[in-house]
């Protein structure tokens, strides 16, 4: 039979091993939102072309042949992800990365699928359509 303090050690242990999980738990969380935040080609589309410098969403139309209310949409989704920042000058905004790390991830991402050979890419959920 445990004593006391074997049961209170164990208990303390429990309570610690539950407390690193919920936090374990809460940062795939944070990792799956940030991965969804990036799972729209629009976006990409968008992080691609300001990693090249600031944009206007004018400019982004421009460059990415997609309609003003397309772009501002998945602009503000990235602001409010806090992945894009912008910087008012008089009554235009311009867009840039709010965190340059971005660009590391994606070009990760980019050396995984080259690794893979693009399997990813047949997988029957995320997978493209060919």
């Amino acid at each position: 039979m445990p004593s006391t303090v074997d049961i209170i050690v164990r208990s303390r242990y429990d309570r610690r091993m539950t407390m690193i999980a919920d936090e374990r738990q809460g940062q795939l969380r944070a990792l799956a939102a940030l991965f969804h935040s990036l799972s729209d080609g629009t976006r990409l589309a968008i992080v691609h072309r300001l990693a090249s410098g600031e944009a206007r969403v004018a400019d982004l139309v421009a460059d990415l042949g997609m309609a003003q209310s397309t772009v501002s949409t998945h602009v503000a989704c990235l602001k409010d992800c806090g992945l894009v920042d912008g910087r008012p000058v008089g009554r235009q905004v311009f867009y840039r990365l709010a965190v340059p790390e971005l660009m590391h991830l994606l070009g990760d991402a980019e050396t995984i699928l080259e690794t893979t050979d693009q399997a990813v890419l047949d997988c029957p959920i995320f997978g493209v359509q060919r």
